[in-house]
């Protein structure tokens, strides 16, 4: 039998699981505020004449997308890890914040300038392999 210490610090993990669903509120309110703005109704996704309001649903729709990603590596990899996870993961939302920036000007190419949220992930997924080798005893 495996036993799983959670140590101390990963109530850093937690803190930025919390603060990422604060991300997650900023850009629905970015997208919600827009919407208003340019009277775009709902359920419509995405605007067939307007590119600023496609950027700033698509900045929060990819966030969305890789969001249950994020979680499961912060929170896995954090057993084994939880201080390099709990720093990958803020680097993972200010990277996101980086790439909504960018996409919120209007050129979709700009958001690239998050790009370095892929830092983080990669910390992430390497805490969570070792986690999963050491359960397996392979080390």
């Amino acid at each position: 039998m495996v036993v799983i210490e959670v140590q101390p610090e990963y109530g850093y993990c937690v803190l930025v699981a919390v603060g990422s669903s604060f991300m997650l509120i900023w850009k629905a309110m970015k997208v919600g505020h827009l919407r208003k703005k340019l009277q775009i109704k709902y359920p419509t996704m995405y605007s067939n004449d307007n590119q600023l309001f496609n950027c700033y649903q698509r900045a929060h729709q990819n966030t969305l997308e890789n969001y249950p990603t994020f979680l499961m590596l912060l929170l896995l990899g954090g057993l084994q890890h939880p201080v390099v996870c709990a720093v990958g993961g803020t680097v993972w939302c200010l990277g996101r914040i980086a790439f909504a920036t960018g996409y919120y000007t209007g050129d979709p190419s700009k958001r690239t300038r998050g790009t370095f949220a892929y830092l983080g992930l990669i910390a992430m997924l390497y805490s969570t392999g070792r986690l999963a080798t050491r359960l397996l005893g392979w080390y």
